[in-house]
């Protein structure tokens, strides 16, 4: 996958319940085309997923009201979200570029085998 460069409209964007089945590793996105931290943090993301193509990029605009947000308690943009198969691994609202980049690295070896 790679880097989305729009925010996709809450009509439009997958539920809580898809995001909650996908599998591999997901960055979910949250923030506005117009928050000047949202901008800012673009190139840095952009960046981060070039080197880790595995990873799915969904960003959602998001808002007041919004449900998927709410369902992640998201109350800064932007907010990341890491999910691994479904379950939420990491969240970060407005990281500074190096703590995204630390967020990754771990997440990306193989979860362990269940016994």
């Amino acid at each position: 996958m790679s880097f989305a460069p729009e925010y996709l409209d809450p009509d439009h964007a997958p539920t809580r319940e898809q995001l909650d089945q996908r599998k591999g590793l997901v960055l979910v996105e949250f923030g506005t085309a117009w928050c000047g931290y949202c901008q800012a943090a673009a190139p840095g993301v952009k960046a981060l997923l070039a080197r880790h193509p595995e990873v799915e990029h969904v960003k959602v605009e998001d808002g007041p009201g919004r449900a998927l947000g709410r369902s992640f308690r998201v109350k800064l943009w932007p907010n990341f979200v890491w999910m691994r198969d479904g379950a939420v691994v990491r969240q970060l609202a407005r990281p500074s570029r190096t703590e995204l980049d630390a967020s990754l690295p771990e997440r990306v070896e193989p979860a362990p085998p269940r016994s």
